[in-house]
């Protein structure tokens, strides 16, 4: 897929955006042999070859078929298996058992994603003008939502490897520790005034309905930590008993920790007298300097208490990062896991916070809540984010394997507290 040189700017720009997405999606599938493609370990975890074909049908159901332009589907049969939760677009094939569909095949999969990006390259470049103009909206949440699922992609990869016995990397000689004995940066402690600040989004580009819109909240005084909590940090916080002391936890937290026997975060194995972690590297050391990673928020709640703090909210963690470069660890780092912050390497001149992008999701108190005056999208991505408002907590900031064109100071994101096979950490706030 190349833009034509005879394409007018505003197509070309797309076309491009299109090539450069799904191009980046088939490129982070290429280490996976089929048979990886084709597991799910948990209901949470969805098959590479779902994630694949899923973000083909946004594409061929939102864009293609509502285009006015001429389209053939590839399969009519598809829509039923690869439509996630869209109710307004029929009914969708049971998420718990989308590891039980051995057909399409990975072959046929890549076969659709041809077949779509062929309809849609024709579309861009040859389409009439009304066509174009009335798809350009979908077509650019279907980039960004086809960037989240590079993020879950590489998730669900790592989930799959790690239950493999045989610990299987899916990119070998990648996240390995520096190997420095330099110690880690130290935590220190930056002062935020509060007061009457404005949250959300009022950028010009383009923003997820649920970052709008740009309203005023008070806040109070706080600090937060000048870096994430480190796995080092954590590990102390075990070693006094963490996961053995009920003050420290919220009751369902407390009630988790016992129905599943938490010792340590997900992907931590007992290793002779210290911790190994899985990686998508592969198993290694634990790394004491690197930020923490794959804990819920209840034992993200539980370390904060332990260590006399608090969580920030997400207001608190907008307002501090406002005017802080979006950068870090993230998925072009090709590091696939968050990285040590070593002494003398802390915040970029001029910036107060360390790794606030990148590295890992950082937990805040936030319920996942509409702001005042939110307004879905029009139409059936007002399924997109509003009828997940409930029971979820936010996040922020993105991690080691979110695209970075993707990501924004106003990005919510948004998991229940419970999970943590995303990379999820945690900032202190007092």
């Amino acid at each position: 897929m190349t833009a034509s040189s005879n394409v007018a700017p505003a197509r070309e720009e797309l076309l491009r955006a299109y090539d450069q997405v799904r191009s980046t999606t088939e490129a982070l599938c290429e280490p996976l042999e089929p048979e990886d493609m084709v597991v799910q370990t948990m209901p949470d975890v969805s098959p590479t070859k779902w994630h694949l074909a899923h973000v083909t049908w946004f594409f061929e159901t939102l864009a293609l078929s509502r285009s006015g332009a001429a389209y053939a589907p590839f399969d009519e049969r598809y829509p039923a298996l690869f439509n996630s939760y869209y109710r307004s677009l029929g009914d969708p094939y049971p998420r718990e058992r989308r590891g039980l569909l051995s057909r399409p095949t990975v072959a046929d999969v890549y076969a659709y994603r041809r077949h779509v990006d062929a309809a849609m390259t024709a579309l861009l470049e040859e389409g009439p003008d009304e066509a174009v103009e009335k798809v350009t909206p979908v077509v650019t949440v279907g980039l960004h939502h086809e960037q989240q699922h590079q993020e879950l992609l590489l998730m669900d990869v790592k989930h799959v490897l790690g239950q493999n016995p045989l610990r299987p990397a899916y990119r070998p000689r990648i996240d390995r520790p520096d190997g420095t004995q330099e110690p880690s940066a130290p935590l220190e402690w930056r002062r935020f005034e509060g007061g009457r600040v404005e949250v959300g989004s009022a950028a010009e580009g383009f923003t997820f309905d649920n970052e709008r819109p740009r309203h005023a909240v008070l806040l109070e005084p706080f600090e937060l930590a000048s870096r994430p909590v480190t796995a080092g940090e954590y590990r102390d916080f075990m070693a006094d008993g963490g996961y053995q002391r009920p003050e420290l936890w919220l009751a369902d937290g407390w009630d988790l920790v016992q129905l599943e026997g938490w010792r340590a975060p997900l992907y931590w194995e007992a290793g002779g007298s210290d911790w190994r972690v899985m990686t998508l590297g592969g198993l290694r050391d634990v790394d004491p300097g690197e930020p923490v990673c794959h804990v819920s928020y209840f034992e993200a709640d539980a370390y904060a208490t332990w260590a006399g703090c608090r969580l920030p909210t997400e207001f608190e963690w907008e307002h501090a990062a406002e005017g802080q470069a979006v950068t870090g660890t993230l998925l072009g780092s090709g590091a696939y896991h968050p990285r040590a912050l070593r002494a003398g390497r802390a915040a970029p001149p001029g910036e107060p916070l360390a790794q606030l992008f990148g590295d890992v999701w950082e937990w805040t108190t936030s319920p996942y809540a509409p702001y005042p005056g939110y307004a879905p999208f029009e139409g059936a991505l007002g399924e997109y984010n509003g009828k997940f408002m409930v029971s979820q907590i936010v996040l922020r900031g993105g991690c080691c394997v979110t695209p970075q064109r993707h990501l924004r100071r106003t990005y919510r994101n948004f998991y229940y507290p419970h999970q943590r096979w995303m990379f999820s950490g945690l900032r202190l706030a007092r």
